[in-house]
């Protein structure tokens, strides 16, 4: 059986920098990888957007790693050429009774931290975005867009240059927790066993079955996986709009949004809807609701102007009839297991926060 100093599961964004926040550290490490490719699942589809951290309750995890993970993505994308724009977001009420949400936001956002929120005008918002319709908005100058993919390669150059490998087709089967490490069985044709005295769990959508195959692990601390899939629907022209625009939030989403791709496509979404298997498929009659709904901020929306374009899944740990769940970050100090770290519900802002995430791992199983 070979040793190594630590294994990371699942090749998204979040096991990515895990690896490299810890061989940066000094750890030999092994990233293992059930594809054939690094980030195909939640780190391939989602809206790319770097959120600022207004949403999410003060103290949180999510309120915390977003918004230490907003500035540190911003300088590593600086760093390693990693495409992005600072574009900034709208958040708009579109009624009065709306406009008092958008002042508990910017209450809720600069508790937390962020930074440069404004409240605007109806006038003020359409000097900015002349076709934009609503009674108030409030301005966040931090949010931005970003290239994922190009994020994961930099993220693996910077991992395997500190000593960090990435062995794809490579799915975890099983492990077992043993007085000097966990040993993990894995591979697809022919099996291989290695022990580590760090195992990260970053396997996102599989994160609670790999869990249960970890003999000796207790099994009632592994939260229930509820499968949240995001349909977004793309615009047939360029869109009017160099921002973000987001209406106010609405009990459990941040509603029909438009984000937009750093070449100018504009995209609306999500529809969410509630599944219980995988599956990665955008019926194009959903889209029929948006139109009442994007035309709230944006009349000018034509009939039959949005097409299929993309859906994500989101690795839940709250259903629909739940309050919204933090992330859950489980290291040796909730079950007692030396060096294991399990990553459940890293859902949005997860990219963001994929740098702090990774120092907050590395900080639970290093001295």
């Amino acid at each position: 059986m070979d040793t190594i100093d630590a294994v990371v599961i699942g090749a998204g964004v979040v096991g990515l920098a895990c690896a490299r926040s810890l061989a940066l550290r000094g750890h030999e490490i092994v990233i293992l990888e059930r594809h054939d490719a690094f980030g195909t699942e939640t780190s391939a589809r989602n809206s790319e957007v770097i959120h600022a951290g207004l949403y999410y309750p003060s103290g949180s995890l999510k309120a915390r790693l977003c918004v230490a993970g907003n500035e540190l993505l911003y300088d590593y994308c600086e760093s390693h050429g990693v495409e992005h724009r600072r574009c900034g977001k709208l958040i708009v009420a579109t009624s009065p009774e709306q406009v008092e949400k958008l002042r508990q936001l910017q209450r809720q956002g600069e508790t937390n931290g962020v930074k440069g929120l404004t409240m605007l005008s109806a006038s003020q918002a359409r000097e900015l975005e002349p076709a934009l319709e609503c009674t108030a908005a409030l301005l966040s100058p931090t949010t931005g867009i970003i290239n994922s993919h190009q994020l994961m390669l930099a993220l693996i150059g910077d991992a395997e240059r500190n000593g960090a490998a990435l062995a794809l087709r490579s799915p975890m089967l099983h492990a077992c927790i043993e007085s000097d490490g966990i040993w993990i069985e894995s591979g697809s044709a022919d099996a291989v066993r290695i022990k580590a005295g760090i195992v990260i769990n970053a396997a996102g959508l599989e994160a609670q079955q790999v869990t249960a195959s970890i003999d000796g692990f207790p099994l009632q601390q592994i939260p229930r996986r509820y499968l949240a899939k995001g349909n977004y629907y793309a615009h047939a022209g360029r869109v009017p709009f160099s921002r973000l625009i987001y209406p106010v939030p609405e009990p459990g989403g941040l509603g029909v949004h438009l984000t937009l791709d750093l070449g100018g496509q504009g995209r609306f979404g999500p529809d969410v809807e509630w599944i219980s298997e995988i599956d990665f498929g955008v019926d194009p009659a959903r889209a029929d609701r948006f139109y009442s709904e994007v035309r709230r901020y944006w009349p000018g929306l034509q009939d039959n102007a949005l097409a299929p374009d993309f859906c994500g899944i989101r690795p839940k740990i709250a259903g629909p009839e739940d309050p919204a769940a933090d992330f859950l970050i489980q290291g040796p100090a909730s079950h007692g297991i030396p060096g294991l770290v399990n990553l459940f519900g890293i859902e949005s802002p997860g990219l963001t926060s994929c740098l702090a995430i990774a120092e907050h791992v590395a900080d639970l199983v290093t001295p």
